[in-house]
């Protein structure tokens, strides 16, 4: 064998171990590859060096435990590692001791670490061996609210300050998410504009609406306005944690403190209800809704999510004056009413509670008749005369000169909710107007039914006196 042929194998075999012709790659740099490879457990990363990189699957994945990568994406990790001609690569520096806390320092790359206990002002953190401490402000960008539920558990953090030869270590994983998410809201903003409908996944829900991740390290929030077209439902019975919906991007808002407020709407990648409300409801119908606010004027009820009706004062009862809706319903009760009319263009809807329970005056000369005698409750009673409820929403008068004329009635004894015999007189149908007599009322101004019944005790004279009436008249 030539010894120019020795030399070459042997230069041949010291360029496979020299990465990258040379030392280009080292510790602690941050490298941008290509997907080439997905193994059971390892990522091959293509980093434009000699030999490609490698990385551990279980360290790509997200907070949900998926790999949310496949081959031919790209990807930003660091350098953990240049040995045995093998490039390890990785979202953090999890190891290497105390002499990298420096560099990654300098370099501004992240480091792994462990929380082990909360202590003053914060929590004790093992990174790289040695313990650092992280303010509470600094564990989040919006205040944990469970502090306990992180012990144990593993996080990134950039390195803040290293002093006393790595004695006092001061770390904040804020300053990485705010950093991944200035660099995720730059992408954002590149490829895409409001109006896109993008998917998220909800990351908290609250009062007020609910936070989604629109890109990593990228929230939005929906406000309730913007959940549903529905205004009986709250939040949580909408979305929960780690749901995914699907989101319209309304705005993107630069804010002094806080990051970008990224401004989304769940109910707009729906089709607005009232484009189909005349296909799906028609006036003289009866439905059912659910009150979602009340006025001086009337209630107003959803019939269906998005679609509001309002039900005026004067449509609430039959049976009585409302003078108060309050006094009658309450936000969130359930009601049968009646659709009287539909204006899709204007988006109204005009409703009655008091068609869904029956005009009682419907059918009255049916039930009632001139000359009938009924037991009547005292409403109450007035200059006019006394107010007599024949049935719930039926309600006829009693002249104060027919009072006068009982022979056991006192007017100013009467009492309201007492039982009253009554007989009735005339039923004006039209104008709702029903007039009463006192059952024991003497001859109620009937000259004849007087002298028939004087007659009958009279004998000859009550006849004589009957005849001579009549010759007067």
């Amino acid at each position: 064998m030539s010894e120019d042929y020795n030399q070459k194998n042997f230069a041949e075999l010291l360029e496979s171990f020299d990465i990258k012709s040379g030392s280009e790659l080292k510790v602690g740099d941050k490298v941008q590859g290509k997907i080439i490879n997905v193994s059971q457990d390892k990522v091959y990363i293509d980093t434009g060096a000699k030999t490609d990189g490698v990385a551990e699957k279980e360290t790509l994945l997200d907070k949900h435990g998926d790999f949310p990568y496949q081959e031919g994406d790209r990807i930003e990790l660091f350098v953990v590692s240049c040995r045995y001609n093998e490039i390890r690569l990785g979202p953090s520096l999890a190891g290497g001791g105390p002499e990298l806390l420096q560099e990654a320092l300098d370099k501004g790359m992240p480091v792994e670490g462990t929380i082990k206990e909360i202590c003053k002002g914060g929590y004790r953190v093992k990174v790289m061996g040695q313990t650092a401490f992280c303010p509470f402000s600094q564990m989040d960008i919006r205040p944990v609210e469970d502090s306990e539920s992180l012990i144990g558990q593993s996080k990134s953090f950039l390195i803040n300050r290293v002093e006393e030869g790595g004695r006092n270590i001061v770390i904040s994983r804020r300053a990485l998410l705010e950093k991944e998410r200035a660099e995720s809201l730059q992408s954002f903003i590149e490829r895409t504009s409001p109006g896109d409908v993008l998917q998220g996944t909800v990351t908290k829900v609250q009062s007020y609406g609910a936070f989604v991740q629109v890109a990593p390290g990228l929230e939005g929030m929906v406000h309730i306005s913007e959940l549903s077209w529905s205004k009986t439902l709250a939040p949580e019975e909408l979305v929960s944690p780690g749901e995914s919906v699907r989101v319209k991007l309304l705005s993107i808002k630069e804010q002094e403190k806080g990051g970008p407020r990224i401004e989304l709407s769940m109910k707009q990648t729906e089709a607005d209800p009232w484009q189909r409300v005349a296909e799906k409801f028609k006036p003289d119908t009866l439905v059912k809704g659910t009150v979602t606010k009340l006025a001086d004027f009337g209630v107003f009820v959803e019939i269906a999510p998005g679609i509001e009706g309002l039900v005026h004062i004067s449509e609430m009862s039959y049976i009585k004056r409302v003078h108060k809706p309050e006094d009658e319903v309450s936000v969130g009760d359930q009601l049968a009413i009646v659709i009287k009319e539909i204006d899709p263009e204007s988006k109204r809807i005009s409703l009655s509670m008091r068609d869904a329970e029956g005009d009682p005056w419907l059918g009255l000369e049916e039930r009632y008749h001139k000359g009938q005698k009924i037991q009547g409750v005292v409403k109450n009673k007035d200059n006019y005369g006394l107010f007599v409820q024949l049935e719930p929403g039926v309600v006829g008068l009693v002249p104060k000169s027919k009072l006068e004329r009982s022979l056991e009635v006192t007017p100013d004894k009467i009492k309201s909710g007492e039982t009253f015999d009554v007989i009735l007189e005339e039923i004006d149908q039209e104008n709702r107007r029903i007039t009463l007599t006192p059952a024991d009322a003497t001859t109620n101004g009937d000259w004849k039914s007087y002298a028939s019944s004087a007659g009958e005790g009279l004998g000859s004279l009550g006849e004589k006196l009957r005849q001579a009436m009549e010759r007067k008249k």
